[in-house]
């Protein structure tokens, strides 16, 4: 069982930049793969960004490639998405999922989720 807590979403301007954290309980978050996603209103959840256990594996959606980082710590138990030149687009509220066995786009796949954080960003 992992529990997810995200945090560092807020209100920034276009092109600005903001870090989301996400936090896992327990002694094996280390050893499951961490995916992002993001939902805006009236869309589907759609994938972001995702890392394989260890960080040695990364997947991006196309429309993030370039803008997106994504990344671990395991021995602080936390996942990041680093976020720069933000659009009017990226608003929604991010989520991290967490799975067993590898990196994955398919957000039904992911066996674990956080409550998501908001990001805004205006013009």
């Amino acid at each position: 069982q992992v529990q997810l807590v995200e945090s560092g979403g807020g209100l920034v301007q276009t092109g600005g930049s903001l870090r989301l954290a996400c936090v896992g309980s327990g002694s094996t978050f280390r050893s499951y793969a961490i995916g992002w996603f993001r939902q805006a209103p009236g869309k589907e959840r759609e994938f972001v960004a995702a890392t394989s256990w260890s960080g040695g594996k990364t997947e991006y959606a196309d429309d993030v490639k370039g803008r997106f980082t994504i990344s671990r710590d395991n021995a602080k138990n936390t996942g990041y998405l680093q976020m720069n030149s933000l659009k009017l687009e990226d608003t929604a509220v991010y989520y991290c999922a967490a799975r067993l066995n590898g990196v994955i786009t398919i957000a039904t796949m992911y066996d674990y989720w956080g409550q998501g954080t908001q990001v805004t960003v205006s013009s």
